[in-house]
């Protein structure tokens, strides 16, 4: 499976170590940054362009999924919900990682560096590769009323505001 990945400079050792791991189990890893530690730096680019490799790489049917990481996990989820098509879970435990897949098919995780061990993580990251989206219907109607509202504004083609 294709994984991108994305960070801030909070969790750039991190996600070194978890990309290895990610590289020895078989993926194919795609770092979008940064390359280089900088605590000034702003992650939402490097989120987007993770997210974006994720959305591009279904849209071609390209098995991908995404993870970023940051000190608390919660900005890089922000920016990775930004793109269309993309469904970024906070995961923060076992079952997070597994009902965000599940539940809610997503297709990016989030992860707080300053929050887990290296262990967690890697547990949580393959919880949430492993893990297939049930495909019940109450899952992927309320997953399709996301997508026609990031589309349209509307939700079972009604306008949110009149809901």
């Amino acid at each position: 499976m294709r994984i991108h990945v994305a960070t801030d400079h909070a969790g750039l050792e991190f996600s070194q170590q978890l990309q290895d791991h990610l590289r020895a189990q078989g993926h194919q890893v795609i770092d979008h940054g940064p390359a280089e530690y900088d605590a000034l730096d702003d992650y939402p680019s490097f989120c987007i362009n993770a997210a974006l490799g994720v959305a591009r790489d279904e849209r071609d049917g390209v098995e991908a999924l995404g993870v970023v990481f940051g000190g608390s996990g919660n900005g890089e989820q922000m920016a990775a919900n930004k793109v269309a098509g993309i469904r970024a879970a906070l995961v923060w435990n076992d079952s997070t990682a597994t009902l965000a897949r599940e539940h809610n098919n997503a297709n990016v995780i989030s992860i707080g560096a300053r929050q887990h061990e290296v262990a967690d993580a890697i547990r949580f990251i393959e919880l949430f590769i492993d893990t297939p989206f049930t495909g019940e219907e109450r899952h992927v109607r309320r997953i399709a009323q996301l997508g026609e509202y990031e589309r349209t504004g509307a939700i079972n083609g009604k306008h949110v505001d009149s809901l």
